[in-house]
């Protein structure tokens, strides 16, 4: 899908997405419920190549080993996640979108990790990390 843009709550920061979407999934693993104080986070993962970020810089977060999750300085908006893993990828938030419903999540992250009274009826594939 092409055209994607986004912004944070402030819309101190925006981007746009020019290439396709190489996967698409809602994490629940324990360091993304914390860096959102939310019970699942929902990305979709492009090649770093195809996002320009307009406005402010995003203000990086080392949250583990390798990892840099990048947010709004001004709001504090959660807007991306990279990881030493793949290096030429960056993840962005489906909630961060202009329109958010025009990405389709495919799959569960880290199901094992998922808070307890989360229910989830979907039928989609749900893999332990």
């Amino acid at each position: 899908m092409n055209g994607l843009s986004g912004r944070c709550l402030c819309r101190s920061v925006r981007f746009s997405v020019k290439g396709p979407i190489i996967r698409t999934g809602h994490c629940h693993c324990k360091s993304c419920r914390r860096a959102t104080s939310s019970p699942v986070t929902s990305f979709f993962c492009v090649a770093k190549a195809d996002v320009a970020f307009e406005g402010e810089a995003l203000r990086h977060y080392a949250s583990s080993p390798g990892v840099s999750r990048g947010f709004c300085g001004n709001c504090g908006s959660p807007l991306s996640y990279e990881t030493a893993e793949r290096p030429a990828e960056i993840d962005l938030y489906v909630a961060s979108l202009d329109n958010a419903t025009s990405v389709s999540v495919t799959q569960h992250w880290y199901w094992n990790e998922r808070v307890a009274w989360f229910s989830c009826d979907d039928d989609l594939p749900k893999h332990e990390n």
